[in-house]
């Protein structure tokens, strides 16, 4: 059964995110999708969906949602509060919505981004294959608004007998490793040990396109103009101011600065958690 959701409140920015639009960057589409795509995957699988199903992405400040009906939640990934009708609910669980119910999340303590899955996903019409909002290129809904209504998907998978799902605690400092990228040669000899050896601050001007970091200037060898080329997801830009920036899941398919390294694939998500003010590391294997 097809479940009603009134947005109380929006949150600070709210989407709706599956695992994206793969396949198109030709055509200069964005991936998207979820930014931590471990924590949507497994918000989905606690409720009984499919991995790839929609839900909702809360960044920092996360929404209030009142329920018209009975449903299955559940919430990943950064560390927030959450209440049902007034009374702490548990993370990394299905949780039962009753009939009427206020769902609210608070701000979160640590990470960046938060996940709720509803039992059957979230109903909305694909574009290019996927219900993703893109804020980078407009595809897909509109972050939502206090006063719109969403609804559901019929659910379609058995809900798994599990309790609490063991997340591990995301770490104070995180560390991601990186590989050497394809212009790593238009900088100075020891920019990539700089790099690694430097504490870098997550800036506030980040956002779904790119973690933007404040450090020391990453020397350059050259200053000629490059050409726009291809751009990978966690591929590390910088521009001419030597700061380095991380492209996150909407970030454009082509780019015209020189990319000095790229993040491993099994660290993106913890690059999609990062928040401003936070410090982080490099290690260049």
């Amino acid at each position: 059964m097809s479940v009603t959701i009134e947005v109380i409140k929006a949150g600070a920015l709210t989407t709706l995110q599956d695992l994206g639009r793969p396949g198109f960057a030709h055509l200069g589409i964005p991936r998207s999708g979820a930014a931590d795509r471990a924590s949507l995957k497994l918000a989905n699988r606690l409720v009984g969906n499919a991995e790839g199903a929609a839900a909702l992405e809360c960044t920092l400040i996360g929404p209030s949602l009142r329920f018209d009906d009975e449903a299955l939640v559940a919430i990943t990934g950064a560390e927030v509060s959450a209440r049902l009708d007034g009374e702490e609910v548990a993370l990394n669980c299905a949780v039962t919505i009753p009939a009427g119910g206020l769902l609210e999340l608070a701000t979160t303590s640590t990470g960046l981004r938060s996940y709720i899955a509803v039992g059957g996903g979230i109903g909305a019409e694909p574009m290019i294959g996927s219900r993703s909002s893109d804020l980078l290129s407009g595809l897909g809904p509109a972050p939502l608004k206090a006063g719109q209504t969403i609804a559901t998907e019929e659910p379609l998978g058995e809900v798994p007998a599990i309790g609490v799902a063991p997340v591990a605690p995301p770490a104070d400092v995180p560390l991601l490793q990186v590989v050497a990228g394809p212009r790593a040669d238009w900088f100075a000899d020891d920019a990539l040990a700089l790099l690694a050896a430097s504490s870098w601050e997550v800036s506030s001007d980040s956002n779904r396109s790119g973690v933007r970091l404040v450090g020391p200037e990453l020397p350059r060898l050259r200053h000629d103009q490059l050409h726009s080329e291809g751009m990978a997801h966690g591929a590390i830009q910088v521009p001419a101011s030597g700061q380095p920036i991380i492209l996150l899941a909407d970030h454009p398919t082509t780019g015209g600065y020189p990319v000095i390294a790229v993040v491993a694939s099994a660290n993106l998500d913890a690059a999609g958690q990062l928040r401003p003010g936070q410090k982080l590391r490099f290690a260049v294997s």
